[in-house]
């Protein structure tokens, strides 16, 4: 996206006409940043035997699903759900690593059917898949290893008191169960969280990888999630991932040497990938000015694009109907019935009503966490691919509001 005499183009097009064109609100995703996302993480481990799978949760539109398979990535799911949507962009099931948590053991049965690579967080479950597939379908183990890392709570996945994988103070109790049971373990997998900054985090959780990886000699790769940490705001520290490829794959090398055979890298990002190609494109219904405050009052809100509520998530904002104004402070609204804030206190291009304002970075779980709340519909999707900007979703209506009610007599 640039910013070209006065106006924010992606592709070359005029964001303030792809807004007239299909309508506020709206997402619009560049496919070309996607597409050098993905190449740069292949960059950074080019000398590794890498495999990259797309965390389909942030984002699981088709084409956006079609264009990571046509770029060579595989992708990971975390519901049935979204592996047949993964199915249905092409992915093969072999492509696809099935990552859920607390899901029922008939959720994982599905999975296999399907012919998903099971990655398996608790030991509940594990023991159910031994009893029943013994060595006769591969599995990956999740382990949790007490490392507290990410930009916020709720993304922090692998400290002692989060839901997800198995404590690695647990791993006597996992041997036990695979001996046992003859469980064929390929893969062993650790995600701690999202955001993450420092080589360093992911080096200390190979570490523990490699660690655990001895206990298992049937191992095809090991997963080491992902967590990079993309720009939110100018001056904002983003993970080097040249620099992780340097140190991870060093230690990598290292490792598999030892082990006996080279092994795959795996990692498993979302936000890096799809977050800074997505920009939400929302129209000023009302500027409202309080005696403490000046209100942009916006055709969107929580249900469309929660993360500033739910993560106190920073989006830049813009006025890109005004990119030269006099520059004064407002806070950015919604229309839901409840509080639901954008940003506070954000030095914006003068605002008049009518205005389209441009959130950044919303290509990670902005649709994909869109609901319904208040009976609004959810928004059109664009996708800007070799020049064109085509519409990836149809904008709701109220038709898909009462799809599934089912009205009785009162």
């Amino acid at each position: 996206m640039e910013l070209k005499n006065g106006a924010y183009t992606m592709q070359g097009l005029d964001l303030t006409k792809i807004a007239k064109q299909f309508g506020t609100p709206l997402y619009v995703y560049d496919a070309d940043k996607i597409v050098s996302q993905l190449q740069a993480l292949k960059n950074a481990f080019s000398n590794q035997k890498i495999k990259i799978k797309y965390a389909a949760k942030a984002l699981t539109n088709l084409s956006i699903l079609k264009l990571m398979k046509k770029h060579g990535a595989g992708v990971d799911v975390v519901s049935v759900q979204e592996a047949e949507l993964a199915m249905k962009a092409g992915f093969e099931p072999s492509e696809i690593l099935f990552t859920p948590n607390c899901v029922s053991f008939a959720e994982i049965v599905e999975a296999v059917d399907l012919g998903l690579m099971i990655n398996i967080d608790n030991i509940s479950i594990l023991e159910q898949f031994g009893h029943k597939y013994h060595n006769k379908v591969p599995c990956c183990i999740r382990l949790n290893p007490h490392i507290m890392a990410g930009g916020n709570a709720k993304i922090s996945t692998g400290h002692v008191d989060s839901k997800f994988g198995i404590s690695i103070y647990q791993l006597p109790h996992i041997l036990r169960v695979v001996k046992t049971n003859g469980i064929h373990v390929t893969g062993l997998h650790m995600h701690t969280g999202s955001d993450i900054l420092d080589a360093d985090v992911f080096l200390k959780i190979a570490e523990i990888l490699f660690g655990v990886a001895r206990d298992f000699p049937d191992l095809g790769f090991i997963d080491f999630g992902s967590g990079f940490k993309v720009g939110y705001k100018e001056g904002d520290i983003t993970t080097n991932v040249y620099d992780v490829g340097v140190k991870m794959g060093k230690a990598f090398d290292a490792f598999c040497e030892s082990y006996g055979r080279k092994l795959e890298m795996w990692f498993e990002p979302g936000k890096y990938l799809v977050s800074e190609s997505g920009v939400f494109l929302v129209q000023a219904n009302v500027v409202k000015t309080t005696p403490a405050t000046v209100f942009v009052g916006v055709d969107s809100g929580l249900n469309h694009l929660i993360r500033p509520m739910m993560y106190d998530a920073y989006h830049e904002i813009v006025n890109i109907s005004n990119t030269k104004g006099t520059q004064r402070v407002y806070t950015v609204v919604g229309y839901i019935c409840e509080t639901d804030t954008f940003g506070w206190d954000r030095k914006m291009h003068e605002v008049k009503e009518g205005d389209i304002i441009m959130m950044k970075n919303a290509g990670a779980y902005g649709f994909s966490m869109a609901s319904n709340y208040n009976s609004r519909y959810r928004p059109a999707e664009v996708l800007v691919y070799n020049g064109r900007a085509q519409l990836i979703r149809e904008r709701e209506t109220m038709e898909d509001i009462l799809r599934h009610q089912v009205e009785i007599e009162i």
